[in-house]
């Protein structure tokens, strides 16, 4: 007898990023020699000032249920980093903690989305921006980004993909899949289109604020426009900086209104993120921010090898990214050609499967993100396995025939 399964499950797709780490995981296990670029997540440990202050919170009994949506302590922590950094002033009561940065998209979505709502998404995207919406009942509308456009939105194609319908616009800058971040000036541009139509709302995912390059100045967007402030839900997390995807703690500001509907839906399916994962967080926002600058600088070593590396290679054409730990080549030129091991590269999907079967190379293919050809690689790994990946994705590409 076969499990019920609702509409709202059908409505949407597995995770491609998790499958393909998965998948990776398990050839791994076999014995392939397997180099997995799919991972979303910092290959150092958190730092140590962090983990200490957890063991400290067990040791203190800090082990009990919290308020729904964050410690008043998490909550202050992340105002002062807001003010600090961001220059937003937010009180408290307008800061939802939820137990990673996917709830916090989650809970403002089922808090506000009604079935015919639509929310307009730049592409290429993060994996589960459209599914979130479709199983909250409201249409995902993509609204194309180019290579050619270092993958940026450009006020046009906002301007057109908004109507009556849209609640929400996700801006997610540096980017998953892409790293593009956008500039003061961009982000005015597209401010500028969003003060024309004040029934949208905005939704930034800041989660790589702090993976930013070559002196590139990170800017928010209630920031860049106050006048937007009102309608925006800043979201960032302790994830990607600090290198606490596992702890599961992500975190937004916004309207009360807004923050008090997302704490409702949190009392009723979550409950608070773990206690021990908050009081890390404290210290996390809190405490020294030394190691962040040779983070930057690490990653910016291994971008720059990357890009270079692929840039050679015939078949591809990778812009250089201003942020996160991803680049984003387009394939166009691979495809119609076959691979050595006689595969006829029909799509992107066709492209990463052949490279995985072929060079033993985990990649994730574009369509996930929604524009093809393409795919994403994350340059989270030791220098060494990014240069023999990229060895391979070479001579991958250098086989190819038409």
């Amino acid at each position: 007898m076969s499990a019920p399964v609702s509409e709202a499950l059908k409505r949407i797709k597995p995770s491609a990023t998790i499958a393909v780490t998965q998948k990776a995981r398990e050839l791994q296990a076999k014995g392939e020699n397997v180099i997995g670029l799919g991972a979303g997540e910092p290959d150092f440990d958190t730092p140590e000032n962090v983990k200490q202050a957890a063991i400290k919170a067990i040791q203190d009994g800090k082990t009990k249920y919290t308020d729904v949506d964050g410690i008043p302590e998490l909550k202050q922590a992340i105002c002062a980093k807001f003010k600090r950094e961001n220059g937003l002033e937010y009180k408290p009561s307008q800061v939802n903690v939820s137990p990673g940065g996917k709830p916090v998209i989650f809970n403002a979505f089922m808090a506000t989305l009604n079935f015919g709502d639509e929310v307009v998404i730049p592409t290429p995207y993060w994996v589960s921006y459209p599914e979130m919406a479709l199983i909250c009942g409201a249409t995902p509308v993509f609204a194309q980004a180019y290579a050619a456009d270092n993958y940026k939105l450009k006020p046009e194609a906002l301007e057109k993909a908004i109507t009556p319908k849209t609640k929400w616009l996700i801006l997610n800058s540096p980017s998953n899949p892409s790293g593009a971040a956008y500039t003061k000036e961009e982000l005015q541009a597209l401010a500028d289109v969003l003060l024309r139509h004040p029934h949208v709302w905005i939704l930034t995912d800041d989660m790589y604020e702090h993976l930013v390059f070559d002196n590139f100045k990170f800017w928010t967007i209630a920031q860049v426009e106050p006048r937007l402030y009102e309608r925006t839900l800043t979201m960032n997390g302790v994830s990607k900086a600090y290198s606490m995807t596992g702890w599961r703690i992500g975190y937004a500001a916004g309207p009360e209104a807004l923050i008090k509907g997302m704490a409702k839906v949190m009392s009723q399916t979550t409950s608070n993120p773990s206690s021990i994962s908050q009081w890390a967080a404290v210290e996390a926002l809190n405490g020294t921010q030394d190691y962040i600058k040779p983070n930057q600088e690490l990653f910016k070593k291994r971008r720059d090898l990357v890009v270079s590396m692929l840039n050679q290679t015939e078949e591809l054409h990778t812009p250089v990214p201003e942020g996160a730990f991803y680049v984003y080549p387009d394939c166009s030129r691979a495809i119609g050609k076959t691979t050595a091991g006689g595969k006829k590269l029909t799509n992107d999907e066709d492209f990463a499967a052949a490279l995985l079967e072929e060079e033993k190379v985990a990649v994730v293919f574009g369509s996930a993100f929604g524009l093809s050809p393409a795919f994403r690689i994350s340059y989270a790994t030791s220098t060494e396995k990014l240069e023999e990946a990229c060895r391979r994705i070479q001579r991958f590409c250098g086989n190819l025939k038409r």
